[in-house]
Formats: structure tokens, C-alpha cells, sequence
């Protein structure tokens, strides 16, 4: 049985009282202790029953409760940057009950959400907005004449992205009420976090230390020379015990490190900065995974976990067949062994992407540079210039942060770089935040790019190898989770760009479906029920116009079923390859395209929602003989 770290509770409970930051704010500081304690063993059992993100919100009880202790929630804004560490948030504002219905149909989402609570000012789950979020809020208040504080908390992680240095930079020159929390929890900026920085960030974030400070710049404005010899004594004093030199350099106080699970220090700290004014920073050390040692030894494992057993950790069982993920992490690194120009890229998604077996046997030939999407595409075309073949391993969503750079700085200049793109379609209980609805439409418009949409698992292993051979811009799109359970061939074998199958010959020739990717089970049923002909597409960009002109002769009507956005998807480009080859005098061919609705959907159980979204295939049946009858 797995050890917890947590101390038995010491009188009746806590938690079960506070249904809102108002009620917590009425506890004695010293009940504080206890209350984190109930916390987290709430959130260990409760994410045990659903699944979720548990290392991470496990690491930010006592800031949870310190934040909402102190400052005036909701009047004063919190922005948690990602999202997914904002469980002990919502259980403390209200959502405690909810939480057994966490990331299910009809139940509340597993990130912030500004429709689902006033407590939840600014929707996330992708990483490094809240700074800027937050400073528009500071903004915004200080234009209104209000002292409402604005609130981000950030991780280390979320820190690698340029956006949020962007709006450190902004935010430094700027006098708004703003306060950043770095939650450094995996890259230590310092080590010495204990009794003598918890005091040093007392004393600098005091109203004391502060008034002196300012002080003395006043005094000191009309003696340049001294003025300039005492700042630079400052910051290197500063220097000596503390890492914020750099954030001062951009125009904030800088307060820390102090340990992010004492809540003395952090209510302390928070209630001096509270009355401080302008830019501050403020750096907590945490320990993801605290209070649950499975968690706290692997961190990554539980980063994000199904239904588990809360006494030691285990995974309860599941799917026992391969991932898409899977697949693309076994054949990264049987490529990398033909060919040693291969080189793994990815924006921090080393476990979500499949690469951990592949950094481990190519250490030198795995780049992960961190949230920076931008830079991990601009970065993998320097590389290809110069002759490497980059395979960039990215989810659907990520890959929407560097568009530009996907256009500008790939396509553009035809460089031979292939997109593993993970997540293609809808994602289940992480929402329309990580859903992959929009790539077939946001990719087949750019010029000198291939798009692939495997409908099984060895499939997705042969366009692999396909898009890796290809000497241009190659994407492979696949969905979340397990495919059919197909066998998977070890032999790589390219197939012909632009070539599509018939899977199903239909004897009364009267309707071809054509199914993109993980629709081809769902079509071939629809097929077998309307005795239509099923095409496998396997190409979204070139289209097969040979396969579509064929089909065109002899079938009245041509159904696309993609589970990608409806809107300039894959049956959009069937309709433009149609339009094109279609005859003077000859009636224009019927078309029907069934894809993802014009709207974000909700986080659900995946095949429900694609039942709801009409893509299975009673779904794709009843389209059918609407336009039939």
C-alpha cells in the first residue's frame, strides 16, 4: 500500500463547511493546516473515480487556500494559466459535490470555464495566458478606478513559452496592479528554500522595506552616480541570495523563493504584497504530486491519470489495445535506426507524445524545447535547411499556436519536415480545449503540404514512413486513444501520395461514401446497410480526383464523413475537386458532407459525442436517407 504524507486530521471535519472563498476567509489561521489536509485527500479520492490531472493540482493546496484567504475572490480576479491545476479552486468555490461528475457529459469541465463559475475569470487549458490575460484585467481595473486586484499563477513550464516573457516585458513598463505567481515545481530556479528566504520574502514584500525603498530612489534621483551605485548594490545583494534579478531587470518587485506548502508564509506574504502597488512577482516552491507518494515519486505518470486505485496508485483496468500514440512512438524509433538524419522535436509533450522510448535510446537526436510551438516549427526548419529530417510530434491544438510559422517558415520554402499531429478529432474529457476539430481545415489551404488520415493503427505506421520519405511538408493526423485493433506490419512500405482505396464495392452504384481517417469503421457499417461503395480517402491533400472522377460516373450521390470541422475540411475539398472536373451540360453530381457541427462541443464520453455530432453510423444512415428520400 502506497505511504501518503498526509497527517491525520486532527478534530471534525472542515471541508464540508466551506461551500465559498467567503466562508473560508472566516477560519482561524491555524485551521488553515487542517483544511489542506482534507483538501487533498478529497482531490486523491475524488480524481481516483474519474480520472484527470492529479500530480499537479495535489501541489497547489496550500496556494489554493492561501489565495482565496487573502484576497477577495471573485471581486479579485484569479488566472491560472493551463487550467489543469485548478482543482482544489473549484472545490473551494462551490464545486465540492460537482466533483464526482469531473470532465463527464453534463458535469463541470476539468479547466477553468468562465460560463460554469464567477470564480472562474478567464478560460484556459493551453499554457502561458495568464499573464497577459491577467494584465488586461489589471487594466481594466486601473482604467475603472478600482483597487481589484489581478492574480496569475504560473508554472515553471508555462515560464519556456515566449508569450508569457511577452507579457512580462509588457506588463514590467506598465504601473497596474498586477501580481504573477511562479509555481516552480519541477525546474528549481533556487534550492534554498526554508526558514531564511521565507523570512527575506517577508521582509521584501513588507510595506516597510518597500516605502524605504522608494524612498530612497527619491532622495538618491538627484545624485545620478549614487543613484546608479545604489541600484546596482541592490541587485547584487539580490543577486547573491535570490534568482529575480532577471524579473526586476523587467520592471517587477521580485519576492521569493518560499516554500509554496507553508501557508503561514504564503498568507503572510500574500497579505504584505496585497497592500504593495504596481508589477510584483512572487516565487513558491512546490512539490507536485504532495501528499500522495505514488504521485510524488512519478510526477509525470500522474500528471494526467485514468480511474486509479487511491491506496497505492494502480490503474484500474482499461483499453488493452495500442495507441495511435504508441504507434507513432515505436515507429520513431525504428526510423531512427534506418536513418540517423531523423531527429524527434516537440513542444514539452515528451509522455503525451510517445517519445520517451525514442529520448532514451536517441538522447542526442531528441529535442524537447519546451512550450514554445513557435519556436519548435521555426527550429525544425532550421534543421531541414541543413539537411536533418525533423519529425515534429505535436497535439492538433498546439499546432493551431504556430500557424505562422507552419506557413511562413516551412511551406513556404518547401522544407522537408514531418507533422506527427496527435489528438486529430475529439479528445472526450478534455473538452473543446484540446479537441483537434480544425487541422484538416487550417492545413489543406497552405500551399506544398501533404495531409494523411490513417484509419487504423499500421496505416498510421505506413504514412509515417510515407510522409518521412516524402522530400517536402508531410502531416499525418490520428485521433486520441486506441484504433480497431488491427495488425500492425513492421515492414514500412510508402504509399503512392494522393492515392486513395475502394473498401466496399457497391453492387446498385448509387452512393459512395468517402470516410477520412478514424471514420472508416462507422462507414463501412453505413455502407453495409445502404449497400453503398466505401471509399478510403486516406489523402486529404492531393485529393484522388481519379478515384473522385470514377465515382462520378456511375453514383448519384457522394458522401464525405470526416471528424474534423464541417467547415473547409476534407469534404469541402471533395465538392472544390467535383466542381472542377464537372462537364458542360452534365447536372452537377449530388454531394453530402457530414463532419464536426459549427461549434465547440462539450467535453463527454468520445462516442457519445460522436453519436450527438451524427458521425456514427446510425448517424451517418439517417444523413443519408434524408438526402434519398
Amino acid at each position: 500500500m502506497a505511504k501518503s504524507t498526509v497527517t491525520p486530521l486532527i478534530s471534525k471535519p472542515i471541508l464540508d463547511t466551506i461551500d465559498a472563498p467567503l466562508q473560508l476567509r472566516s477560519l482561524e489561521r491555524i485551521q488553515l493546516v487542517q483544511l489542506a489536509q482534507e483538501l487533498r485527500t478529497f482531490i486523491i479520492d475524488s480524481v481516483a473515480q474519474t480520472g484527470g490531472h492529479l500530480a499537479s493540482n495535489l501541489g497547489v493546496v496550500e496556494l489554493t487556500i492561501a489565495l482565496h484567504y487573502v484576497f477577495n475572490t471573485p471581486d479579485d480576479r484569479l488566472v491560472w494559466d493551463v487550467g489543469h491545476q485548478t482543482y482544489p479552486h473549484k472545490i473551494l468555490t462551490g464545486r465540492r459535490e460537482a466533483m464526482k461528475n469531473l470532465r463527464k457529459p453534463k458535469g463541470i469541465a476539468g479547466f477553468p470555464r468562465r460560463a460554469e463559475s464567477e470564480y472562474d475569470t478567464f478560460g484556459t487549458g493551453h499554457s502561458s495566458t495568464s499573464i497577459s490575460a491577467a494584465l488586461g484585467m489589471a487594466v481594466a481595473a486601473q482604467k475603472a478606478g478600482l483597487e481589484r486586484r489581478a492574480i496569475a499563477i504560473i508554472g515553471d513550464g508555462a515560464m519556456t513559452a515566449g508569450m508569457a516573457f511577452e507579457a512580462l516585458n509588457n506588463a514590467g513598463n506598465m504601473s497596474a496592479n498586477l501580481l504573477v505567481i511562479l509555481n516552480d515545481n519541477d525546474m528549481s530556479i533556487s534550492n534554498n528554500v526554508g526558514a531564511l528566504n521565507n523570512y527575506l520574502s517577508k521582509l521584501l514584500s513588507s510595506r516597510f522595506y518597500n516605502k524605504v525603498r522608494s524612498s530612497g530612489k527619491k532622495v538618491l534621483s538627484g545624485m545620478p552616480p549614487i543613484m546608479e551605485f545604489a541600484k546596482r548594490a541592490e541587485e547584487h545583494v539580490k543577486g547573491m541570495v535570490l534568482p529575480g534579478t532577471m524579473f526586476e531587470e523587467l520592471g517587477f518587485n521580485y519576492i521569493g523563493p518560499i516554500d509554496g506548502h507553508d501557508l503561514d508564509a504564503l498568507v503572510d506574504t500574500l497579505n504584505n504584497i496585497k497592500q504593495l502597488k504596481g508589477p510584483q512577482f512572487l516565487h513558491i516552491v512546490t512539490q507536485k504530486g504532495k501528499g500522495f507518494e505514488p504521485a510524488e515519486e512519478d510526477p509525470n505518470k500522474f500528471h494526467g491519470v485514468g480511474k486509479f486505485d487511491p491506496c497505492n496508485g494502480d490503474a484500474l483496468a482499461g483499453a488493452s489495445k495500442k495507441t495511435y500514440t504508441q504507434v507513432f512512438g515505436e515507429w520513431l524509433v525504428d526510423m531512427a535506426a534506418l536513418d540517423e538524419r531523423l531527429i524527434g522535436v516537440t513542444p514539452a509533450m515528451c509522455d503525451g507524445s510517445g517519445l520517451n522510448t525514442f529520448a532514451e535510446k536517441y538522447p542526442n537526436r531528441y529535442f524537447d524545447v519546451g512550450i514554445a510551438e513557435q519556436h519548435a516549427l521555426t527550429f525544425a526548419a532550421g534543421m531541414a535547411c541543413d539537411g536533418l529530417k525533423p519529425v515534429v510530434a505535436i497535439y492538433s491544438t498546439f499546432l493551431q499556436r504556430a500557424y505562422d510559422q507552419l506557413i511562413h517558415d516551412i511551406a513556404l520554402q518547401n522544407l522537408p519536415v514531418l507533422f506527427a499531429i496527435d489528438r486529430a478529432g475529439l479528445v472526450g474529457a478534455d473538452g473543446p480545449t484540446h479537441a483537434g476539430s480544425f487541422d484538416l481545415s487550417f492545413l489543406r489551404c497552405i500551399p506544398n503540404i501533404v495531409i494523411m488520415a490513417p484509419s487504423d493503427e499500421n496505416e498510421c505506421r505506413q504514412m509515417l514512413y510515407t510522409g518521412f520519405q516524402y522530400k517536402g511538408v508531410a502531416a499525418v493526423r490520428y485521433p486520441r486513444g486506441s484504433g480497431t485493433g488491427v495488425v500492425i506490419e513492421q515492414k514500412m512500405q510508402a504509399i503512392p501520395i494522393g492515392t486513395a482505396e475502394i473498401k466496399r464495392e457497391s453492387q446498385a452504384k448509387k452512393i459512395a461514401i468517402l470516410s477520412f481517417g478514424s471514420m472508416l469503421t462507422a462507414c463501412l457499417k453505413a455502407g453495409e446497410k445502404l449497400d453503398a461503395t466505401v471509399v478510403n480517402m486516406r489523402f486529404v491533400k492531393p485529393i484522388d480526383r481519379a478515384m473522385l472522377e470514377k465515382l462520378s460516373i456511375d453514383h448519384t450521390l457522394i458522401v464525405s464523413v470526416e471528424e474534423n470541422s464541417v467547415m473547409g475540411g476534407a469534404g469541402s475539398a471533395v465538392m472544390e475537386a467535383l466542381q472542377t472536373m464537372q462537364q458542360a451540360n452534365k447536372p452537377l453530381i449530388r454531394t453530402l458532407c457530414l463532419g464536426l457541427p459549427d461549434t465547440f462541443i462539450e467535453h463527454g464520453v468520445h462516442e457519445t459525442m460522436l453519436a450527438e455530432c451524427g458521425l456514427n453510423a446510425e448517424g451517418i444512415v439517417a444523413a443519408i436517407a434524408r438526402q434519398i428520400t
